[in-house]
């Protein structure tokens, strides 16, 4: 199985220009806990994610205005990627090493095309112990030896 088979495709994602109140909005409606930052609705190239912790840390945390601030200012860049056409454990790996809930698919020219979440995993794979070895993993704490 590949990460087109596991991935939720053509996620809600916005652009660098979009205010945080907006993308916190839609992380509402959507119900999702983050949104992939692409450089432009057409291109679909990923530039960057917004985290609802991102959201937390850098705009309430920092007293910022939601209404005047954007995206880009906020957004977490290079975000851990996986290729479509990965085998599904390389996404489940990574996700684990670099400790992220959420994994966006892209193409080969870096477009968006999906994303894999925790719950992907756990409803699609059916696979108990694999589902409990990447919450696992991904919830570690920081510090801790590996």
């Amino acid at each position: 199985m590949n990460c087109l088979d596991v991935m939720t495709p053509a996620p809600v994602c916005c652009v660098p220009d979009d205010l945080v109140m907006d993308v916190a909005q839609l992380m509402r409606a959507q119900d999702i806990g983050a949104i992939p930052v692409v450089a432009d609705q057409e291109s679909l190239r990923l530039v960057g994610m917004v985290t609802d912790r991102d959201l937390a840390v850098r705009v309430i945390a920092e007293g910022r205005d939601p209404r005047e601030t954007v995206a880009r200012d906020v957004m977490s860049t290079d975000p851990v990627t996986c290729l479509g056409t990965d085998v599904y454990q390389q996404a489940l790996q990574a996700m684990g090493e670099h400790q992220v809930r959420r994994i966006p698919v892209v193409d080969a020219q870096g477009r968006l095309a999906g994303i894999i979440a925790q719950a992907d995993v756990a409803t699609r794979l059916a696979e108990p112990s694999t589902t409990g070895a990447v919450v696992e993993a991904i919830s570690e704490p920081a510090n801790s030896a590996r």
